[in-house]
């Protein structure tokens, strides 16, 4: 393109290309020539066979414009045939390439020629827009975001003037501070959803009157998880509740007593009932005592309403003890087992809530003391001490330390007994005047239950008991790099998922699971009871067989002999009567 002209051309003349074919002498065979330049064609060049006759440049530079017109329409009738597949017709395809290829003017067209294929065709599929709009949708991670949206907000009235109060004592716990000392032995959530509970709970605690609040932990569900906080109301506010149910439960009783009224003017009529006596129902634990010390509130998520659980009783601890399920993340679905539990899953998850905390809550001794005002009464009544306060004069104790040792740690919630209580309690025991008015029925009563007692509190953890060759507890420090720095760290092996940490004066509990307890073991459920067995058959309930005819003909005969018989002494009385009278 940039080459120099020729002397005496002109440079903008135009020059006819010459053809490989024009360089040659007249006469001269271009082939031949061509062939001495380059040599003999090789079955694999394009130009192998062309110096046959026939294929000769110059044997079609007259053709005929009919046959050649004819082999055109014959070509493009081809290129035009659709696909019995795809619809397409293959004219139409290089068409739509040459337009993209020329269009877009791709870098080394050549080498994605197979790409642009692909586009063409893909384009040919592609959905035409029509007058229906889409519709609307709603990313999953802003629908999170809206429901969270209200935890950012402050409520109404709410200012600087209000944070001074903020600051001083407040009942919300500093969530993050302990996400951080968990998170030294890897153990917790992400810093999002800590700092989205962390507000949670403080949306909670301005909307119910709590003294005490603590995040208990999440336990996992099949459709949706449980986040778990541990609260205690103001003193008075809890009675009010309590009040409610109370009238609840005497309204039943008085209705019960109607019933009761009404089944004793029936009974006249009414077929014999069976003796049977259910065993007694042991009694719940008074709100703010035992396996009901703690209210406990739940949400699937932070930003969702919390749901306060209800309190937990003893039948619902025994047979919790007897079932694993696992749960579903809905509150009102029901629980399948057997045995039958007594509830819904709101129900299940309040007991193994005090089943979890009976068993992995612990402190570091000498960080909760007895109060000294209390004496040996308590004792006496079987239930031991069930209160404690902090101790003022508390020394913590090095990591190292704490984590050789288990007995530097200690139970601070109070075990449930058998019973499904903490207290033990007597079914049986009845006030004075339900014995004056029972006395009857003192000789069926089964002889007096043998009282169970549990261990104390502030016991100390190396007296629990291990799992076949497996320890209650693992203790380990949160590093061994640097270990000046580094927390005490237990893990709990009877309820995987329980931690506990501490660090001078500062320790805490947390959950982290399914919610159920290790067994070495496969679960396997309760046997249902035997079958009851048939009544015994005896000759008082034994339906007699019907007589034969010989032995209805025989006690006719032997009924018409008494007869007879009877018949004849009562004329031999009459004679011997009228034979007195004539004598007299």
């Amino acid at each position: 393109m940039y080459q120099s002209d020729a002397v005496g051309l002109d440079p903008y003349q135009t020059q006819e290309p010459k053809s490989a074919y024009q360089t040659y002498a007249v006469g001269q065979d271009p082939y031949q020539a061509y062939e001495r330049a380059h040599g003999p064609y090789q079955p694999h060049e394009p130009g192998y066979g062309l110096h046959q006759p026939g294929h000769s440049p110059y044997d079609d530079q007259i053709p005929d414009p009919k046959s050649r017109m004819l082999a055109i329409q014959n070509a493009k009738a081809y290129l035009l045939k659709s696909s019995t597949t795809s619809g397409l017709n293959l004219y139409d395809h290089l068409a739509n390439m040459l337009t993209k290829i020329l269009d877009e003017q791709p870098t080394n067209a050549v080498d994605i020629i197979e790409n642009i294929s692909k586009d063409v065709k893909w384009a040919q599929f592609q959905k035409k827009m029509d007058t229906l709009r889409d519709e609307h949708e709603i990313l999953p991670t802003f629908e999170a975001a809206e429901k969270r949206k209200a935890l950012f907000l402050k409520a109404n009235g709410e200012g600087d003037e209000e944070l001074e109060e903020e600051i001083g004592e407040t009942p919300l716990p500093n969530v993050m501070e302990t996400a951080f000392y968990f998170e030294q032995a890897g153990i917790g959530l992400s810093k999002d959803e800590s700092y989205h509970i962390f507000l949670a709970l403080k949306k909670l605690i301005s909307v119910q009157p709590i003294q005490t609040c603590r995040f208990w932990g999440k336990i996992l569900g099949l459709e949706m998880n449980y986040i778990i906080a541990e609260v205690q109301y103001h003193e008075g506010e809890e009675e009010e509740e309590t009040e409610e149910e109370e009238d609840i439960e005497e309204g039943g009783k008085r209705r019960g007593e109607v019933e009761d009224e009404d089944e004793e003017k029936e009974k006249e009529d009414e077929p014999p009932k069976s003796t049977y006596k259910p065993p007694p129902v042991i009694p719940k634990e008074e709100n703010g005592t035992g396996a009901n010390k703690y209210v406990y509130f739940v949400c699937n998520e932070p930003g969702k309403p919390w749901v306060k659980l209800p309190p937990v009783t003893p039948a619902q601890i025994v047979c919790a003890r007897k079932i694993k399920k696992f749960f579903t993340g809905r509150l009102d679905a029901p629980v399948m087992s057997f045995p039958p539990f007594p509830g819904n899953e709101a129900n299940y998850l309040r007991a193994q809530i005090a089943r979890i905390s009976a068993g992995t809550h612990i402190s570091p001794i000498g960080f909760y003391q007895f109060a000294e005002e209390e004496g040996d009464e308590e004792e006496e009544g079987g239930g031991g001490r069930d209160t404690y306060e902090e101790n003022p004069d508390f020394q913590p104790l090095s990591v190292a330390e704490m984590v050789d040792s288990l007995s530097t740690w200690v139970h601070h919630v109070q075990n449930i007994l058998k019973q499904g209580r903490c207290v033990w309690l007597n079914p049986f025991q009845k006030s004075e005047e339900e014995e004056e008015d029972e006395e009857e029925e003192k000789a069926e009563e089964p002889d007096e239950l043998q009282q169970e007692i549990g261990p104390p509190l502030l016991t100390p953890l190396s007296e629990d008991e291990g799992i076949q060759n497996i320890p209650a507890w693992t203790a380990q420090p949160s590093t061994n790099l640097i270990p000046q720095y580094a927390v005490a760290i237990l893990q709990s092996n009877r309820w995987p998922g329980a931690y506990a940490f501490a660090s001078g004066k500062k320790f805490d509990n947390i959950y982290f699971g399914w919610g159920h307890k290790y067994s070495p073991e496969n679960h396997t459920p309760a046997l249902p009871p035997p079958v009851q067995a048939e009544y015994p058959s005896g000759p008082e309930i034994t339906e007699t067989r019907d007589p034969t005819l010989e032995e209805e003909l025989a006690f006719k005969a032997a009924k018409e002999e008494a007869l007879a018989a009877a018949e004849e002494e009562d004329d031999e009385e009459d004679i011997e009567d009228d034979e007195e009278e004539d004598d007299d």
